[in-house]
């Protein structure tokens, strides 16, 4: 089985409110990312809350496992770290979204995917054509995932150890993060 983990415990002080919750076409900013795993048909969802926690949690739907990171403050590390905590017993590995990039797509889930299977690659992580985009952690490395540090997340884990990652080019540019409202005014591709 493969977990799917979205990421949602971040305070969003440059959007100025909480990003998680803001409505983006349709939906929560956060349920874009729900829905390509979901639609990629993960094993089992997880979302990490934090930051406004109650609100947060209000737009979950109701088949995804919350988490709560009480030290989200301290990065985004401690949220992974939450996470993998957690995963079932039987998963396989961890797919990993970011709360905020709303254009990361079912099938891309499904390339990290099936990167993984066919590699058994510790990490497999999407390479846009302009940078890096989400990974998949597999599980014989979450205890070393759940000792990182502060807001990098799993990069230093890829940093460090380059010869555990596999990359899956995927041709087009990374779907942008929502990081600021200026940033909503983007193109953002939706699956």
């Amino acid at each position: 089985m493969i977990s799917g983990v979205v990421l949602a415990a971040g305070t969003s002080s440059r959007f100025g409110t909480t990003k998680q919750i803001f409505v983006l076409g349709t939906k929560p900013l956060v349920a874009h990312a729900i829905d390509a795993l979901r639609d990629a048909d993960v094993g089992e969802l997880i979302v990490v809350v934090g930051h406004d926690r109650d609100s947060v949690e209000a737009v979950l739907p109701s088949d995804v496992r919350i988490v709560w990171n009480p030290a989200y403050r301290d990065g985004q590390a401690t949220s992974l770290a939450a996470a993998l905590h957690v995963v079932a017993d039987d998963s396989e590995a961890t797919v990993v979204l970011q709360a905020d990039q709303p254009g990361i797509t079912a099938d891309d889930v499904r390339a990290l995917i099936a990167g993984f299977r066919a590699t058994r690659t510790q990490i497999a992580r999407l390479r846009f054509l302009d940078g890096p985009g989400p990974a998949l952690l597999s599980r014989e490395i979450y205890a070393e995932a759940s000792h990182l540090h502060g807001d990098a997340g799993a990069r230093l884990l890829i940093a460090s150890h380059p010869e555990w990652v596999h990359e899956i080019l995927v041709e087009r540019p990374a779907p942008p993060d929502i990081d600021t409202p200026t940033d909503l005014g983007r193109d953002h591709e939706r699956g």
